[in-house]
């Protein structure tokens, strides 16, 4: 699956910012500079595991297909809960003598990490989408399930939290970032294309 303009727009924004707070007389000494080499980093080793994201879904017993989550989502939440980890280790050893500002600013990055790491788990790892020639079914991290027949599916649209597929009585959100994403994206549109074409050919008639 292509790059959406917000996987790009995010992390070109994210260091400008930081380039914009160097040069705030507050935050100047803060270690801004190693901050925006960890999100180039992060956002090069984003990108090498991008082009491995598999386009295809993992066929199942029963004729069902099903995705799976990437290296990317293993990398940004683990990855993520690892960095909060150290950083919070940090404040916590050297809040005795460190600078109030940088305290702040590191334990407002733990938060922000730890929010992260936790979003995107709950959004990509622990959940579940399957789909067949008939229905899709997904299951969410807390346990919620939801069942769409291919026949009631009327849009697929992107959002930011992924891709959405649209019925009359529900809806499922699955992230852009799974393996076998594109795939079950380009069998949505497909069906939903139909579908309308069906509607409009019954209203016609």
């Amino acid at each position: 699956m292509p790059l959406r303009w917000q996987e790009v727009a995010l992390p070109l924004i994210t260091i400008t910012l930081l380039i914009i707070l160097k040069h705030v007389p507050a935050t100047a000494h803060l270690p801004l500079s190693r901050v925006a080499g960890v999100v180039a980093f992060g956002y090069a080793a984003f990108l090498a595991l991008r082009l491995v994201q598999s386009e295809e879904g993992f066929m199942v017993e029963g004729g069902w297909a099903e995705l799976r989550p990437s290296l990317v989502e293993y990398f940004a939440c683990y990855g993520s809960a690892a960095l909060a980890a150290i950083l919070l280790f940090a404040v916590i050893v050297a809040g005795s003598v460190a600078d109030t500002t940088q305290l702040i600013a590191t334990y407002m990055a733990v938060v922000l990490l730890a929010a992260g790491s936790l979003g995107i788990g709950m959004a990509g790892l622990f959940t579940s989408t399957r789909w067949d020639n008939r229905q899709v079914h997904h299951r969410s991290a807390i346990g919620r399930e939801t069942v769409l027949d291919w026949s009631d599916v009327r849009a697929v649209r992107p959002n930011w939290r992924g891709i959405t597929i649209t019925a009359p009585h529900g809806r499922i959100t699955f992230s852009q970032f799974h393996a076998g994403a594109a795939q079950l994206a380009m069998h949505a549109a497909t069906r939903a294309k139909r579908n309308a074409e069906t509607a409009t050919k019954a209203f016609a008639a």
